[in-house]
Protein backbone atom coordinates (compact mmCIF):
# COMPACT_ATOMS: atom_id res chain seq x y z
CA UNK A 1 0.00 0.00 0.00
CA UNK A 2 1.47 3.26 -1.17
CA UNK A 3 1.99 5.73 1.58
CA UNK A 4 -0.79 8.96 0.99
CA UNK A 5 1.34 12.24 1.67
CA UNK A 6 0.76 15.79 0.93
CA UNK A 7 3.82 15.71 -0.92
CA UNK A 8 7.21 17.24 -0.90
CA UNK A 9 6.42 20.66 -1.72
CA UNK A 10 4.64 21.32 1.71
CA UNK A 11 8.50 20.88 3.37
CA UNK A 12 9.15 23.34 1.52
CA UNK A 13 6.19 25.78 1.83
CA UNK A 14 5.92 26.85 5.44
CA UNK A 15 7.32 30.10 6.62
CA UNK A 16 9.74 30.59 9.17
CA UNK A 17 8.29 31.75 12.44
CA UNK A 18 9.14 35.22 12.88
CA UNK A 19 10.08 34.77 16.61
CA UNK A 20 13.96 33.33 16.52
CA UNK A 21 13.49 32.02 20.08
CA UNK A 22 10.32 29.21 18.27
CA UNK A 23 13.67 27.64 16.98
CA UNK A 24 15.27 27.45 20.10
CA UNK A 25 13.16 28.80 22.76
CA UNK A 26 15.64 27.85 25.32
CA UNK A 27 18.15 30.41 23.97
CA UNK A 28 20.94 27.81 23.71
CA UNK A 29 20.61 26.75 27.64
CA UNK A 30 21.14 23.37 29.01
CA UNK A 31 18.12 21.90 29.95
CA UNK A 32 17.48 18.33 31.91
CA UNK A 33 15.40 16.63 30.27
CA UNK A 34 12.49 14.68 32.40
CA UNK A 35 13.66 11.37 30.87
CA UNK A 36 16.09 10.55 33.34
CA UNK A 37 15.42 8.64 36.09
CA UNK A 38 15.49 9.29 39.88
CA UNK A 39 15.05 7.46 43.14
CA UNK A 40 13.45 9.17 45.83
CA UNK A 41 16.28 7.67 47.86
CA UNK A 42 18.65 10.31 46.30
CA UNK A 43 19.96 13.10 48.73
CA UNK A 44 17.40 15.18 49.41
CA UNK A 45 17.83 19.00 49.82
CA UNK A 46 18.56 19.68 52.85
CA UNK A 47 16.59 22.45 55.37
CA UNK A 48 12.99 22.42 52.71
CA UNK A 49 10.21 24.83 52.99
CA UNK A 50 7.48 23.15 55.10
CA UNK A 51 5.15 23.82 51.59
CA UNK A 52 1.09 24.59 51.73
CA UNK A 53 0.83 21.64 50.21
CA UNK A 54 2.78 19.38 52.54
CA UNK A 55 0.62 20.30 55.28
CA UNK A 56 -2.61 19.52 53.52
CA UNK A 57 -0.82 15.98 52.84
CA UNK A 58 0.07 15.56 56.65
CA UNK A 59 -3.37 15.94 57.71
CA UNK A 60 -4.40 13.46 55.28
CA UNK A 61 -2.43 10.82 56.17
CA UNK A 62 -2.71 11.89 59.98
CA UNK A 63 -6.47 11.48 59.72
CA UNK A 64 -6.64 8.27 57.24
CA UNK A 65 -3.09 6.56 57.06
CA UNK A 66 -0.90 6.09 54.58
CA UNK A 67 -1.68 7.33 51.10
CA UNK A 68 -0.78 5.66 47.81
CA UNK A 69 1.31 6.98 45.22
CA UNK A 70 -1.47 7.27 42.58
CA UNK A 71 -3.27 9.50 45.26
CA UNK A 72 -0.02 11.52 46.52
CA UNK A 73 0.79 12.31 42.55
CA UNK A 74 -2.76 13.40 42.14
CA UNK A 75 -3.22 15.47 44.96
CA UNK A 76 0.40 17.45 44.18
CA UNK A 77 -0.34 17.89 40.55
CA UNK A 78 -3.86 18.17 40.61
CA UNK A 79 -5.26 19.80 43.71
CA UNK A 80 -7.58 22.72 42.34
CA UNK A 81 -5.93 24.99 45.14
CA UNK A 82 -2.49 23.86 46.23
CA UNK A 83 -1.71 21.70 42.99
CA UNK A 84 1.44 22.08 40.88
CA UNK A 85 -0.26 22.00 37.75
CA UNK A 86 -3.35 24.60 38.41
CA UNK A 87 -1.63 28.21 39.04
CA UNK A 88 1.91 28.07 37.10
CA UNK A 89 3.47 27.92 33.71
CA UNK A 90 6.09 25.22 34.63
CA UNK A 91 7.35 25.40 30.69
CA UNK A 92 10.42 26.66 29.38
CA UNK A 93 13.21 28.81 30.66
CA UNK A 94 12.06 29.64 33.77
CA UNK A 95 9.89 26.50 34.24
CA UNK A 96 10.82 23.62 35.46
CA UNK A 97 11.40 21.25 32.32
CA UNK A 98 11.29 21.85 28.25
CA UNK A 99 8.72 19.97 25.62
CA UNK A 100 9.35 19.21 22.02
CA UNK A 101 7.26 21.83 20.54
CA UNK A 102 8.98 24.12 22.71
CA UNK A 103 12.06 23.71 20.86
CA UNK A 104 11.32 23.76 17.24
CA UNK A 105 8.31 24.85 14.74
CA UNK A 106 9.44 21.51 13.20
CA UNK A 107 8.24 19.23 15.51
CA UNK A 108 4.54 20.49 15.40
CA UNK A 109 4.95 20.89 11.79
CA UNK A 110 5.70 17.37 11.40
CA UNK A 111 2.79 15.51 13.07
CA UNK A 112 0.33 18.01 11.89
CA UNK A 113 2.10 16.86 8.21
CA UNK A 114 1.13 13.33 10.03
CA UNK A 115 -2.43 13.81 10.49
CA UNK A 116 -3.18 15.61 7.35
CA UNK A 117 -1.72 12.16 5.72
CA UNK A 118 -4.00 9.72 7.57
CA UNK A 119 -7.05 12.41 6.84
CA UNK A 120 -6.46 11.46 3.18
CA UNK A 121 -5.59 7.40 3.98
CA UNK A 122 -8.95 7.42 5.99
CA UNK A 123 -10.98 8.67 2.52
CA UNK A 124 -10.84 12.64 3.49
CA UNK A 125 -13.71 12.69 5.51
CA UNK A 126 -15.48 16.51 5.62
CA UNK A 127 -15.60 17.06 9.17
CA UNK A 128 -12.41 16.48 11.70
CA UNK A 129 -12.01 17.40 15.55
CA UNK A 130 -8.28 17.68 16.62
CA UNK A 131 -8.07 16.91 20.08
CA UNK A 132 -5.06 17.65 22.28
CA UNK A 133 -4.79 16.16 25.92
CA UNK A 134 -2.52 18.53 28.10
CA UNK A 135 -1.90 20.60 25.74
CA UNK A 136 0.56 22.95 27.65
CA UNK A 137 1.31 26.24 26.15
CA UNK A 138 -0.97 25.29 22.88
CA UNK A 139 2.38 25.37 21.07
CA UNK A 140 2.05 22.31 19.54
CA UNK A 141 -1.67 22.75 18.11
CA UNK A 142 -0.39 26.23 17.19
CA UNK A 143 1.91 24.55 14.74
CA UNK A 144 -0.27 21.88 13.97
CA UNK A 145 -3.01 24.45 12.91
CA UNK A 146 0.04 26.45 10.56
CA UNK A 147 0.36 23.36 8.51
CA UNK A 148 -3.37 23.26 8.00
CA UNK A 149 -3.54 26.31 7.41
CA UNK A 150 -0.65 25.74 4.30
CA UNK A 151 -2.94 22.92 3.28
CA UNK A 152 -6.00 25.12 3.31
CA UNK A 153 -6.33 24.08 -0.59
CA UNK A 154 -6.27 20.40 0.39
CA UNK A 155 -8.72 20.70 3.45
CA UNK A 156 -10.87 23.47 2.06
CA UNK A 157 -13.68 21.53 1.87
CA UNK A 158 -13.24 20.16 5.59
CA UNK A 159 -14.68 21.15 8.40
CA UNK A 160 -11.95 21.45 11.36
CA UNK A 161 -12.37 21.99 15.23
CA UNK A 162 -9.90 22.25 17.76
CA UNK A 163 -10.84 20.55 21.21
CA UNK A 164 -8.29 21.30 24.48
CA UNK A 165 -8.55 19.13 27.24
CA UNK A 166 -7.35 21.29 30.11
CA UNK A 167 -7.48 21.53 33.66
CA UNK A 168 -5.01 24.31 34.45
CA UNK A 169 -6.56 27.88 34.48
CA UNK A 170 -2.92 29.27 34.09
CA UNK A 171 -2.20 26.94 31.32
CA UNK A 172 -6.06 27.86 29.21
CA UNK A 173 -5.04 30.87 29.85
CA UNK A 174 -1.88 30.74 28.04
CA UNK A 175 -3.06 28.54 25.16
CA UNK A 176 -5.70 31.06 24.57
CA UNK A 177 -3.31 33.86 24.08
CA UNK A 178 -1.57 31.47 21.85
CA UNK A 179 -4.17 30.64 19.61
CA UNK A 180 -6.65 32.97 19.74
CA UNK A 181 -4.53 36.36 20.41
CA UNK A 182 -7.57 36.61 23.16
CA UNK A 183 -10.53 36.41 20.96
CA UNK A 184 -12.24 33.80 23.52
CA UNK A 185 -14.98 33.72 26.35
CA UNK A 186 -16.68 31.88 28.77
CA UNK A 187 -19.19 29.66 28.64
CA UNK A 188 -21.61 28.66 31.14
CA UNK A 189 -22.02 24.90 28.74
CA UNK A 190 -21.97 22.07 31.47
CA UNK A 191 -19.66 20.57 29.12
CA UNK A 192 -16.97 23.43 27.63
CA UNK A 193 -15.89 25.88 29.88
CA UNK A 194 -14.60 28.31 27.30
CA UNK A 195 -14.34 28.69 23.63
CA UNK A 196 -13.31 31.01 20.70
CA UNK A 197 -12.05 31.34 17.68
CA UNK A 198 -8.56 30.19 16.40
CA UNK A 199 -6.16 32.84 14.12
CA UNK A 200 -6.77 30.67 11.49
CA UNK A 201 -10.14 30.85 11.64
CA UNK A 202 -11.45 27.77 13.74
CA UNK A 203 -13.92 27.29 16.15
CA UNK A 204 -11.97 26.38 19.33
CA UNK A 205 -13.29 24.51 22.83
CA UNK A 206 -11.80 24.24 25.90
CA UNK A 207 -12.99 21.04 28.34
CA UNK A 208 -11.68 19.61 31.87
CA UNK A 209 -12.67 16.17 30.97
CA UNK A 210 -11.68 13.90 27.92
CA UNK A 211 -15.60 12.40 28.48
CA UNK A 212 -16.77 16.17 27.39
CA UNK A 213 -15.31 16.01 24.21
CA UNK A 214 -17.86 15.37 21.47
CA UNK A 215 -17.28 12.17 19.91
CA UNK A 216 -17.01 12.14 15.95
CA UNK A 217 -13.60 11.35 13.70
CA UNK A 218 -11.14 12.74 15.72
CA UNK A 219 -7.46 13.16 15.85
CA UNK A 220 -6.35 12.71 19.50
CA UNK A 221 -2.92 13.74 20.56
CA UNK A 222 -0.80 13.68 23.86
CA UNK A 223 2.51 14.53 23.91
CA UNK A 224 3.71 14.52 27.49
CA UNK A 225 0.29 13.86 28.97
CA UNK A 226 0.20 10.02 30.02
CA UNK A 227 3.91 10.48 32.05
CA UNK A 228 1.97 13.26 34.52
CA UNK A 229 -1.16 10.54 35.60
CA UNK A 230 -0.59 8.94 38.89
CA UNK A 231 0.75 5.54 39.17
CA UNK A 232 0.59 2.68 41.91
CA UNK A 233 3.93 1.41 42.69
CA UNK A 234 4.64 -2.14 44.08
CA UNK A 235 7.54 -4.46 45.50
CA UNK A 236 7.96 -7.98 45.16
CA UNK A 237 8.65 -9.19 48.81
CA UNK A 238 9.24 -12.75 50.62
CA UNK A 239 5.38 -11.92 51.49
CA UNK A 240 4.14 -11.36 48.26
CA UNK A 241 3.70 -8.20 46.21
CA UNK A 242 3.34 -5.08 48.40
CA UNK A 243 2.10 -1.81 47.30
CA UNK A 244 4.39 1.33 48.08
CA UNK A 245 2.45 4.32 50.24
CA UNK A 246 3.28 7.37 51.37
CA UNK A 247 3.40 8.25 54.88
CA UNK A 248 4.95 10.91 57.32
CA UNK A 249 8.37 9.95 59.14
CA UNK A 250 8.47 9.72 62.38
CA UNK A 251 12.31 10.67 62.97
CA UNK A 252 11.37 13.80 61.15
CA UNK A 253 7.92 14.70 61.51
CA UNK A 254 8.42 17.77 58.43
CA UNK A 255 9.13 15.24 56.35
CA UNK A 256 7.20 12.21 54.35
CA UNK A 257 8.66 8.96 53.52
CA UNK A 258 7.78 5.51 51.11
CA UNK A 259 6.50 2.55 53.67
CA UNK A 260 5.15 -0.81 52.28
CA UNK A 261 1.52 -1.96 52.98
CA UNK A 262 1.60 -4.16 56.25
CA UNK A 263 -0.72 -6.96 53.15
CA UNK A 264 -1.77 -6.77 49.69
CA UNK A 265 -3.86 -3.67 48.65
CA UNK A 266 -6.93 -4.07 46.43
CA UNK A 267 -4.04 -2.66 43.65
CA UNK A 268 -1.74 -4.83 43.95
CA UNK A 269 -4.55 -7.57 44.15
CA UNK A 270 -5.98 -5.87 40.74
CA UNK A 271 -2.95 -4.75 38.51
CA UNK A 272 0.07 -7.36 38.99
CA UNK A 273 -0.08 -10.55 37.93
CA UNK A 274 1.42 -14.17 38.60
CA UNK A 275 4.01 -14.21 35.39
CA UNK A 276 5.55 -10.84 36.47
CA UNK A 277 9.48 -11.34 36.17
CA UNK A 278 10.27 -7.92 37.96
CA UNK A 279 10.82 -7.07 41.14
CA UNK A 280 9.21 -3.60 41.06
CA UNK A 281 6.36 -2.57 39.45
CA UNK A 282 4.36 1.28 38.37
CA UNK A 283 1.08 0.53 36.89
CA UNK A 284 -1.74 3.15 35.50
CA UNK A 285 -4.76 2.70 35.94
CA UNK A 286 -5.85 6.43 34.29
CA UNK A 287 -3.91 5.47 31.33
CA UNK A 288 -5.95 2.56 30.71
CA UNK A 289 -8.86 3.98 31.42
CA UNK A 290 -8.23 6.91 28.78
CA UNK A 291 -6.65 4.01 26.22
CA UNK A 292 -9.97 2.74 26.51
CA UNK A 293 -12.18 6.01 25.65
CA UNK A 294 -9.76 6.72 22.58
CA UNK A 295 -10.16 3.11 21.62
CA UNK A 296 -13.43 3.12 21.68
CA UNK A 297 -14.05 6.20 19.69
CA UNK A 298 -12.07 5.55 16.78
CA UNK A 299 -13.20 1.93 16.64
CA UNK A 300 -16.96 3.80 16.78
CA UNK A 301 -16.39 7.43 14.54
CA UNK A 302 -12.79 6.88 13.02
CA UNK A 303 -9.55 8.68 12.76
CA UNK A 304 -6.70 8.32 15.08
CA UNK A 305 -4.73 9.04 18.35
CA UNK A 306 -0.66 9.96 18.54
CA UNK A 307 0.84 9.43 21.57
CA UNK A 308 4.66 10.68 22.74
CA UNK A 309 6.14 10.18 25.86
CA UNK A 310 9.16 8.80 27.30
CA UNK A 311 8.25 5.08 28.14
CA UNK A 312 9.61 1.16 27.88
CA UNK A 313 7.57 -1.87 27.06
CA UNK A 314 7.15 -3.24 29.93
CA UNK A 315 10.98 -3.54 31.27
CA UNK A 316 11.58 -0.87 33.28
CA UNK A 317 10.95 -0.46 37.27
CA UNK A 318 11.15 2.23 39.63
CA UNK A 319 11.22 5.12 37.20
CA UNK A 320 8.93 7.62 39.57
CA UNK A 321 10.80 11.25 39.59
CA UNK A 322 10.40 14.70 40.28
CA UNK A 323 11.81 18.06 38.31
CA UNK A 324 12.48 21.40 39.51
CA UNK A 325 14.11 24.12 37.84
CA UNK A 326 15.74 21.81 35.03
CA UNK A 327 17.04 19.84 37.50
CA UNK A 328 16.14 16.38 39.11
CA UNK A 329 14.12 16.75 42.34
CA UNK A 330 13.57 14.03 44.88
CA UNK A 331 9.51 13.57 45.05
CA UNK A 332 8.84 13.70 48.50
CA UNK A 333 10.61 16.71 49.63
CA UNK A 334 8.80 20.34 49.03
CA UNK A 335 5.70 18.78 47.48
CA UNK A 336 3.36 21.25 45.04
CA UNK A 337 6.79 22.63 44.34
CA UNK A 338 7.34 20.46 41.52
CA UNK A 339 6.59 18.61 38.56
CA UNK A 340 6.23 14.38 39.13
CA UNK A 341 6.17 12.24 36.89
CA UNK A 342 6.86 8.15 35.91
CA UNK A 343 7.79 6.37 32.45
CA UNK A 344 4.48 5.60 30.21
CA UNK A 345 4.35 1.61 29.99
CA UNK A 346 3.31 1.05 26.15
CA UNK A 347 3.01 -2.47 26.79
CA UNK A 348 0.32 -1.63 28.66
CA UNK A 349 -1.55 0.99 26.38
CA UNK A 350 -1.11 -1.61 23.89
CA UNK A 351 -2.85 -4.53 25.75
CA UNK A 352 -5.90 -2.65 26.79
CA UNK A 353 -6.24 -0.95 23.20
CA UNK A 354 -5.30 -3.90 20.73
CA UNK A 355 -8.66 -5.45 21.30
CA UNK A 356 -10.46 -2.54 19.32
CA UNK A 357 -7.74 -0.52 17.13
CA UNK A 358 -4.21 -1.23 15.76
CA UNK A 359 -1.76 0.16 17.88
CA UNK A 360 2.00 1.07 16.21
CA UNK A 361 4.73 1.36 17.68
CA UNK A 362 6.23 2.85 19.86
CA UNK A 363 9.16 3.97 17.80
CA UNK A 364 11.64 6.52 18.85
CA UNK A 365 11.66 10.09 18.21
CA UNK A 366 13.99 10.21 16.00
CA UNK A 367 12.88 7.44 13.80
CA UNK A 368 9.23 8.60 13.61
CA UNK A 369 10.84 12.72 12.88
CA UNK A 370 13.44 11.21 10.11
CA UNK A 371 10.86 9.14 8.55
CA UNK A 372 8.26 12.08 8.59
CA UNK A 373 11.32 13.97 6.45
CA UNK A 374 12.88 16.30 9.22
CA UNK A 375 16.28 16.34 7.37
CA UNK A 376 14.17 18.47 4.37
CA UNK A 377 12.38 20.42 6.53
CA UNK A 378 15.77 21.13 8.09
CA UNK A 379 17.63 22.22 4.71
CA UNK A 380 14.66 24.23 3.81
CA UNK A 381 14.58 26.22 6.87
CA UNK A 382 18.27 26.62 6.96
CA UNK A 383 18.19 28.00 3.51
CA UNK A 384 15.27 30.26 4.08
CA UNK A 385 17.19 32.72 6.95
CA UNK A 386 20.52 34.29 6.46
CA UNK A 387 21.09 35.30 9.69
CA UNK A 388 23.58 32.96 11.34
CA UNK A 389 22.40 33.06 14.99
CA UNK A 390 18.97 31.49 14.06
CA UNK A 391 20.84 28.88 12.12
CA UNK A 392 23.00 28.14 14.83
CA UNK A 393 20.01 28.03 16.69
CA UNK A 394 17.66 25.89 14.32
CA UNK A 395 20.93 23.37 14.40
CA UNK A 396 20.61 23.10 17.90
CA UNK A 397 17.04 22.43 18.06
CA UNK A 398 17.52 19.83 15.53
CA UNK A 399 20.35 18.12 17.74
CA UNK A 400 18.13 17.83 20.78
CA UNK A 401 14.86 16.58 19.02
CA UNK A 402 17.26 14.03 17.41
CA UNK A 403 20.18 13.13 19.01
CA UNK A 404 19.78 9.51 20.22
CA UNK A 405 21.34 10.25 23.53
CA UNK A 406 18.71 13.34 24.29
CA UNK A 407 15.16 13.35 23.22
CA UNK A 408 15.24 11.45 20.03
CA UNK A 409 15.79 7.96 21.86
CA UNK A 410 13.96 8.89 25.17
CA UNK A 411 10.89 9.82 23.67
CA UNK A 412 8.46 7.31 21.75
CA UNK A 413 5.86 7.77 19.26
CA UNK A 414 2.67 5.28 19.91
CA UNK A 415 -0.28 5.56 17.23
CA UNK A 416 -3.77 3.59 17.55
CA UNK A 417 -5.82 3.26 14.12
CA UNK A 418 -8.82 1.45 13.24
CA UNK A 419 -8.16 -1.83 11.75
CA UNK A 420 -10.02 -0.91 8.51
CA UNK A 421 -7.15 1.72 7.85
CA UNK A 422 -5.60 -1.43 6.78
CA UNK A 423 -6.10 -3.34 3.70
CA UNK A 424 -6.36 -7.11 2.97
CA UNK A 425 -3.19 -6.82 0.90
CA UNK A 426 -1.77 -5.29 3.96
CA UNK A 427 -2.75 -7.32 6.27
CA UNK A 428 -1.12 -10.35 3.91
CA UNK A 429 2.41 -8.02 3.39
CA UNK A 430 2.55 -7.85 7.23
CA UNK A 431 4.48 -10.49 8.41
CA UNK A 432 3.36 -13.13 11.17
CA UNK A 433 5.00 -11.77 14.64
CA UNK A 434 4.33 -8.25 13.71
CA UNK A 435 2.53 -6.51 15.97
CA UNK A 436 1.98 -4.03 13.99
CA UNK A 437 1.40 -2.66 10.44
CA UNK A 438 4.52 0.31 10.75
CA UNK A 439 5.70 0.11 7.11
CA UNK A 440 2.14 1.24 5.21
CA UNK A 441 1.83 4.42 7.89
CA UNK A 442 4.05 7.31 7.58
CA UNK A 443 6.18 8.27 10.50
CA UNK A 444 6.66 4.21 11.60
CA UNK A 445 7.81 3.04 8.12
CA UNK A 446 10.73 5.47 6.29
CA UNK A 447 8.77 7.41 3.63
CA UNK A 448 9.01 7.51 -0.37
CA UNK A 449 8.30 11.02 -1.04
CA UNK A 450 6.92 10.91 -4.92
Amino acid sequence: MALVQPGRAFLRGIRVVARSDRFLRLHGRSTTLKCQCFSSESKAEENSPVTPMLKHLMMKIKSTGPITVAEYMREVLTNPVKGYYMHRDMLGEKGDFVTSPEISQIFGELIGVWFVSEWMAAGKPKKIQLVELGPGRGSLTNDILRVFNQLSSVLSKCDISVHLVEISPKLSEIQASVLTEGKTELTESPTTYMQGITKTRLPIFWYQDLNDVPEGFSFYLAHEFFDALPIHKFQKTEKGWRELLVDIDPDTPDKLRFVLAPSATPAAKAFIHDKESRDHVEVCPDAGIIIQKLAHNIEKNGGNALIVDYGHNGTKTDTFRGFRGHELHNVLISPGTADLTADVDFSYLRKIAQERVATLGPIKQHDFLKNMGIDIRLQVLLKSVNDAAIQTQLLRSYEMLMDLDKMGGRFHFFAMLPHSRFTASDQQKKSKDSTSHSAFVAGFGELSWK
